[in-house]
């Protein structure tokens, strides 16, 4: 028989709070009246069910039609886990980031950058039975968006993690160690407490590096807990 662990809130300002002053578009986009309960209903604790026959992994986005894309090749490895550290399986996570000239394959970016037809800036994982999952893909450029005079994002990829359904659907991004443009971002400074912050950022990882073909990263994903990874709403993303 499992032991039942006590509950342990989470940590006061781990994650970003509906409205960041210095964060602009959370003006105009967070709640303005008290938050509303919907129970959920079988739908959304039931399904759909995202399993790798239905949705094929997409684990290798430094290629498109066996054409390379431009750009330092990466690899990215973590596991997902619980508040207690154990493997959560099974679990599907999408990413989506920039190009390596910072440019989105999206018809909404104009930044003045290339795009690389090579790179559509998008790709799906599963974690295995040990939480672990695994992609290949290009170190995202920075770009500017407009927040605030001369403001640039960050190098970094979103994630966005599915339970059983879409209504346990969790998005966060991550981040590159070394990075100088994290002390002066408003999105990742959204997260108060700095020791979260942190966890936002991957480590470069000399086991997970290629030799002579890919530089390797370690994110972990904490989905719950006192430890939990900073998650946002999903809504108006950079």
């Amino acid at each position: 028989m499992t032991d039942i662990l006590p509950f342990r809130p989470l940590a006061p300002d781990t994650h970003p709070p509906y409205d960041a002053p210095a964060y602009g578009s959370t003006h105009k986009r967070h709640p303005k009246q008290p938050l509303v309960r919907v129970p959920h209903t079988a739908t959304e604790l039931g399904g759909p069910a995202f399993a790798p026959q239905h949705f094929l992994p997409i684990a290798d986005l430094s290629v498109a039609d066996g054409r390379e894309a431009l750009g330092e090749r990466i690899v990215v490895r973590g596991r997902v886990l619980d508040e207690d550290g154990r493997a959560v399986p099974n679990t599907m996570i999408e990413i989506w980031q920039a190009n390596a000239a910072g440019r989105y394959q999206h018809p909404g970016d104009q930044h003045d950058a290339p795009l690389d037809p090579n790179f559509h800036g998008e790709g799906r994982v599963f974690t295995d039975a040990n939480g672990w999952y695994e992609f290949t893909t290009i170190k995202p450029g920075a770009y500017p968006w407009r927040n605030h005079p001369n403001a640039w994002r960050p190098n970094h990829i979103h994630y966005s993690l599915f339970g059983p359904g879409f209504a346990t659907r969790l998005v966060t991004q991550m981040y590159f160690p070394g990075d100088p443009l994290l002390a002066l971002d408003p999105i990742y400074l959204s997260v108060p407490d700095a020791a979260a912050r942190e966890r936002l950022v991957s480590q470069f990882d000399i086991t997970i590096t290629r030799p002579e073909w890919a530089l390797g990263y370690r994110f972990d994903v904490v989905l719950r807990g006192r430890g939990q990874t900073p998650f946002e709403d999903g809504e108006g993303a950079h």
